[in-house]
């Protein structure tokens, strides 16, 4: 045979062992993508395949949290003893605050800031600091020059000028109950029958219903 047919019939074999080699790589791959799982198409070279599990967004689990009571939840919760008496209503800080807020509308709240300065001077220990603080309700309540001169009798104004110099914890006493006689009696009951009151009255009946 001569040379070039020898030449030829190698080559036609080497090509052939070639195309079979492709075959059996193609059919080891799609034999391998069978085996994978479900939805997983098979990861390019150099990167990194993740699972439609890690993929998928997550839930939210667990129950959601009930809100907290604010404030004015605390203050409906606070309001049904006010009505019980004036006492009940001033021991509230609630109470207080939504009464001084009612005040305001009547242009009279001098008179609860007034009785809460009291009270306040009462719990003060330093002989100093009583002496400062007398001075200052002195000249926010009781100056007749006051914007916010509470309504007293002329004898208690004279009786604190006279003990403004020595002033103890107790100097506003006459004139602190006055103020309290005041509020109990004209302020209170309208409180008691304002609109601000029958809301919190009735929020306080729909959270009693809803129990």
């Amino acid at each position: 045979m001569p040379l070039a047919g020898l030449h030829h019939k190698f080559l036609v074999r080497l090509f052939q062992e070639s195309d079979g080699e492709k075959e059996t790589k193609r059919r080891v791959r799609a034999r391998d993508i069978q085996h994978l799982p479900a939805g997983d198409p098979p990861a390019p070279r150099g990167k990194v395949c993740l699972s439609a599990t890690q993929n998928a967004p997550r839930r939210r689990t667990g129950l959601r949290s009930r809100p907290k009571a604010g404030p004015q939840g605390r203050t409906i919760n606070e309001a049904s003893p006010w009505k019980r008496s004036f006492d009940c209503l001033l021991a509230s800080p609630a109470g207080q605050s939504v009464f001084m807020e009612f005040l305001r509308t009547e242009h009279s709240d001098e008179n609860m800031a007034f009785w809460l300065a009291c009270e306040e001077l009462k719990r003060e220990q330093s002989e100093e600091q009583v002496c400062e603080k007398a001075k200052k309700i002195y000249l926010d309540y009781i100056s007749i020059l006051s914007p916010k001169e509470v309504s007293i009798d002329a004898t208690v104004r004279e009786s604190i000028n006279r003990s403004l110099a020595r002033p103890s914890v107790h100097i506003f006493n006459e004139a602190q109950a006055q103020v309290y006689a005041l509020m109990h009696r004209d302020s209170y009951p309208r409180f008691l029958s304002s609109p601000l009151y029958k809301s919190l009255e009735q929020r306080l009946a729909a959270l009693t219903c809803d129990a």
